[in-house]
């Protein structure tokens, strides 16, 4: 064992002698592994250094070629940037020359301008002198046409002897002739002698004579109506006897056709409506609007035929007629509707007429049952507080020189905006100038016929709408009779007709009553009436016409 141990310890120091031998050699392993990894590094940074300085040699190169193009390209720019300079400054050069010239010239036309305005302001002040001499020789005109009475305030009385297809079938007549403006009418019974009764009328038409021809004698008293007049129109007569025709025009199946073809069968209410807007479309765009009203009187109540429902449905609705302070008839809650053409016009009255009480009688198949009121209100707008005095009536101009409130429909607004526009000074409605109103009414009367109870061969209740008829007719009459006998009190309210009707038959319009009668023998007794109601209301003598006076400008300052 002991030599065991001195055997292990023997090799033990022979390992531990290679130990150390390997220990050396390690050692000297990492010093040449060191020092390869420092050979390397350094060959690195020589690899890299000469990388960069080939890559700064090409940066270099680029940038002095990219200097290059880019000093190249700065001196076309100066090149074309001075070139474009001088362009310029000779275009403003010219330009200023331009509006120094355009200046100069704007300067001479201001001068032409203001001394055209100052032209222009005679003209239209000498304009309005003689537009306001028109209106009275106009107005004379009238009254000479119609008769040669001396006063200009007038009922005048048209005779209209007419034989529609379809109303009477009567042979020719045989007692009734007529010569001008006269009329002989022949009176016979069995057992008496003839008597031959004279009537005289303003002017006379057959049943030959066209619409167009009776429309002449209307249109005169539509330019009245522009001039400051209020005008009535109303057709009077027995059932039957083409008043209806003779204010609308036919009817087909009843209705009324207002876009016939043939143009020469329209009434005078279309007729008149045209020639209306004909003459306010001469006038200035904004100066005038328009409003309708259609009312029948039927059995003594008044139904206003323009009312509309929530849903806006048209239908018929009472209302009353009251007198207002200033003496004048007045419907609260009347439905007026604006219209700007005849065309809107003639629908609304299209649109009433379907509501219009009518039943057929023995003597017509279409009979009217109720009395009918179509109303064209045209309000004028007036600028200025100058209300020129006329001839016929300074206290009217004094009255109506006062400030009237006034509502305008949109359109109206924007008219009067668009034609203040554009000019020098334009309309300043608080500040510069009072706005006024003047209103003219042109009343359109489809009265219902008078008929006898016998002849027509109603019952029941259309017997109660002819007694109503006769009555308000019968009324109307005496209200003429007072008139034209110039009593004290005048009965207006024993109907509503004439309640309604009190401002045109005894107020202060230009009154036109178209008198229709039939030629047959078998209606004597209803013309002979018709005429006597027509000879009674030629006697109404109510003095001078009142006219509403319009602003003469005042000379600009």
């Amino acid at each position: 064992k002991e030599e065991r141990i001195v055997v292990l310890e023997t090799e033990n120091a022979a390992l531990h002698l290679k130990l150390a031998e390997y220990q050396g050699l390690a050692g000297r392993s990492t010093n040449e592994v060191l020092q390869l990894y420092a050979a390397r590094g350094g060959q690195q940074k020589l690899q890299r250094s000469s990388l960069v300085t080939q890559l700064h040699r090409a940066i270099k190169k680029r940038l002095k070629q990219d200097l290059k193009s880019l000093h190249s390209f700065a001196l076309e720019l100066s090149k074309e940037f001075r070139r474009q300079s001088k362009t310029c400054l000779y275009q403003v050069l010219a330009a200023v020359q331009g509006v120094q010239l355009q200046n100069e010239a704007m300067q001479m036309f201001q001068i032409k301008a203001f001394d055209l305005e100052q032209s222009l302001q005679e003209v239209t002040e000498r304009y309005e002198k003689e537009k306001q001499k028109r209106r009275a020789l106009h107005n004379s005109l009238v009254v000479s046409i119609f008769n040669d009475r001396t006063f200009s305030y007038f009922v005048e009385i048209i005779l209209i002897i007419s034989s529609l297809p379809g109303y009477f079938t009567s042979p020719s007549c045989q007692y009734m002739t007529h010569l001008f403006e006269t009329v002989l009418v022949k009176c016979s019974r069995p057992g008496h002698a003839t008597i031959n009764k004279t009537f005289q009328f303003e002017r006379v038409y057959n049943d030959s004579e066209s619409q167009d021809a009776v429309f002449a004698d209307v249109a005169p008293l539509l330019t009245s109506l522009l001039d400051g007049y209020n005008v009535c129109i109303m057709a009077y007569g027995q059932t039957g006897s083409g008043k209806t025709y003779t204010m609308l025009g036919p009817q087909v199946e009843g209705n009324f056709a207002f876009a016939i073809e043939d143009e020469s069968e329209l009434g005078i209410i279309p007729r008149a409506t045209q020639e209306v807007f004909r003459l306010i479309s001469e006038k200035p765009p904004g100066s005038y609007w328009v409003e309708v009203s259609v009312v029948e009187v039927y059995n003594n109540e008044i139904f206003d035929l323009l009312a509309k429902d929530s849903y806006g449905k048209v239908f018929s609705i009472k209302r009353d007629v009251v007198t207002t302070r200033e003496g004048k008839s007045d419907v609260p809650l009347l439905t007026h509707e604006t219209v700007e053409n005849a065309s809107e016009f003639l629908y609304l009255v299209k649109k009433g007429l379907q509501l219009r009480v009518r039943h057929p009688t023995l003597v017509h198949a279409h009979s009217s049952r109720s009395h009918l009121v179509v109303t064209l209100t045209i309000t004028t707008v007036v600028f200025g507080d100058n209300f020129g005095t006329s001839w016929e009536d300074e206290q009217a101009s004094q009255r109506l020189n006062k400030d009237v409130s006034c509502t305008f429909p949109q359109k109206t607004r924007d008219s009067i905006s668009a034609s203040s526009s554009g000019t020098s000074s334009p309309v300043q409605f608080e500040a510069t100038e009072k706005i006024k109103q003047v209103k003219t009414r042109l009343q359109l009367v489809d009265l219902a016929g008078s008929e006898c109870v016998g002849m027509s061969g109603v019952t029941g209740a259309a017997l109660r709408e002819t007694s109503f008829i006769n009555r308000s007719l019968s009324a109307l009459a005496d209200v003429l009779g007072a008139i034209a006998e110039q009593r004290s009190h005048v009965p207006y309210r024993n109907s509503k007709l004439t309640h309604l009707l009190q401002d045109s038959v005894g107020g202060d319009a230009k009154l036109l009553v178209m008198l229709c009668i039939s030629p047959g023998q078998k209606y004597l007794t209803e013309s002979m009436q018709s005429l006597g109601f027509g000879t009674r209301a030629r006697q109404v003598q109510r003095g001078q016409v009142k006219k509403k006076n319009f602003p003469i400008p005042s000379k600009v300052k």
